[in-house]
């Protein structure tokens, strides 16, 4: 049942990969520019799209009969269920708009996600005492919802920004739009490294002292450029660490984020060399036959839903959950703390939104911004800060 759930959702990434060629096929379209609208490319597109979605949805199922619990208890399996989650809330919006340049921005996005997401173990493992709860499918699964969504209000605000920033000369807004393709191309960054270490079998061991003051161990599968506290090598032939971290730090995954960071600069300046300017200046042809109130529109719906799913999952539900397992609401733990920040952000672009009139480009700049929140939450706390949630990586 393993076997055949990993077999699902490497079909659903191809699957994936060709609706979002066909989807570019669709735009280059002369019919569909000007109809903004679906033609056979766009069809053939949502079509593969869907058998992509049904295919990961095997996975998720065979998985769940797999495991005997929800998988969505670990990074990868979050992470994946995250990734097929957006997908479905594209499929939605998609019959309701009918844009294809949706799908050629927001395919690439679950893409990414589901590569970042395989970079981390894939194990079927019993759930520690924390997590056996039915909470555990409710909260998580709502809040991955959510945070879907709300993405999707990502891909529009890039696409509004994409039309509107003058990219004949350099701005603040351009800056900050290159910024954002930087850290799309770290994911792939990440999964460069990962899978590249990993085929060179490296393993680095150290011994170092936990946040409780006991002695601990831990294995890198990369080169180390920071190592944990009071941390010593016992593997021979192993890069030192350039310097150590709190304990409070969890070093190894630090080590990745930073490794995915340098990964994704390189790869961004190569594209940036291939292309001979700006990515954001590439993609600007693709979005040139766009209605922006069409794409402001569909991003400002987006936010609309899903902030009240977020709500529901990533607070209310969460906090139902905190009180059974912990006796409490609320405790302060790096992951609530993001979680509600995430919420007052989208809260006050709904505010900015309706009571100061942020439309338009104002309005796509706190999509963009708010989705970057959600994958900082999604890896920086996960991976580098420890916590109460540090079992979800």
């Amino acid at each position: 049942m393993a076997a055949l759930s990993s077999n699902l959702l490497y079909i659903a990434f191809i699957l994936y990969l060709v609706a979002t060629m066909f989807f570019g096929g669709a735009i280059k379209s002369k019919k569909s520019a000007e109809k903004n609208g679906s033609n056979k490319f766009a069809n053939l597109a949502i079509m593969i799209t869907i058998l992509g979605f049904m295919s990961q949805l095997g996975f998720f199922i065979t998985r769940w009969i797999a495991a005997g619990h929800a998988p969505v208890s670990n990074l990868f399996e979050f992470t994946t269920f995250f990734g097929m989650a957006l997908v479905g809330a594209f499929i939605a919006i998609y019959f309701i708009y009918k844009a294809p340049l949706l799908g050629l921005f927001t395919m690439p996005v679950a893409i990414l996600i589901i590569a970042y997401a395989a970079m981390f173990p894939r194990d079927i493992s019993p759930l520690i005492p924390a997590l056996q709860s039915d909470w555990l499918h409710i909260h998580v699964t709502t809040a991955a919802i959510g945070e879907a969504i709300l993405a999707i209000s990502f891909a529009a605000g890039l696409i509004y920004l994409l039309k509107v920033v003058d990219q004949t000369k350099k701005s603040r807004s351009t800056f900050w739009l290159e910024v954002v393709m930087y850290g799309l191309i770290s994911t792939l960054g990440f999964v460069a490294v990962s899978t590249a270490f990993s085929l060179s079998d490296y393993k680095a061991g150290f011994q170092y002292i936990d946040k409780n003051g006991q002695e601990a161990k831990v294995e890198y599968n990369l080169p180390a450029l920071v190592g944990p506290n009071e941390g010593n090598l016992i593997t021979k032939d192993k890069l030192e660490p350039v310097v150590s971290t709190p304990a409070i730090i969890n070093a190894k995954k630090l080590n990745t984020v930073l490794w995915s960071l340098g990964a994704g600069l390189a790869l961004y300046w190569l594209i940036r060399l291939m292309m001979r300017k700006r990515i954001s200046a590439s993609l600007k042809p693709y979005v040139k036959n766009i209605n922006l109130d069409f794409v402001d529109e569909i991003s400002y719906r987006s936010v609309l839903v899903g902030f009240p799913v977020f709500t529901l999952g990533a607070l209310i539900f969460a906090m139902i959950w905190a009180q059974v397992a912990w006796t409490r609401f609320w405790g302060w733990d790096p992951k609530e703390v993001w979680a509600l920040i995430t919420w007052l952000f989208y809260a006050a672009f709904l505010h900015l939104r309706l009571s100061k009139g942020w439309h338009g480009e104002k309005s796509a700049w706190l999509a963009v911004i708010g989705f970057v929140i959600i994958m900082f939450n999604l890896v920086a706390v996960n991976l580098v800060i420890s916590g109460l949630h540090s079992y979800a990586g």
